[in-house]
């Protein structure tokens, strides 16, 4: 497995348009793409006083899926033109880990 890392920021006013922004459009317009070997993506968030940080993991079954939804040159970062808007910086590569090992403890909750 394939984790595809990226980091955005943006101010903390602007961190709750950027999430919905995320949820409502991004977010279904990359599970809409039907990436064969994409299995999932977690976003997360936290405050960094001045501003927000937002971290998206993805998962994929190998780097030629990545491919499969960026094109050959897989660590362009995906940031459509409306998050460019929002966001004040963000990583234009994204990085990529090959998973080694993988262990749960209990179940998962939200």
């Amino acid at each position: 497995m394939i984790k595809r890392i990226w980091h955005g920021y943006t101010t903390p006013e602007r961190a709750d348009e950027y999430e919905a922004l995320l949820r409502a459009d991004i977010l279904k317009g990359i599970e809409g793409k039907n990436i064969p070997g994409f299995w999932g993506i977690d976003v997360l968030r936290r405050p960094l006083g001045d501003e927000v940080e937002f971290i998206t993991i993805m998962d994929f079954e190998s780097l030629d899926n990545v491919k499969a939804f960026v094109g050959e040159d897989y660590e362009q970062a995906y940031v459509p033109d409306e998050a460019k808007a929002i966001l004040s910086r963000f990583d234009e590569r994204s990085q990529h880990y090959e998973v080694r090992e993988q262990r749960s403890y209990g179940a998962a909750t939200h």
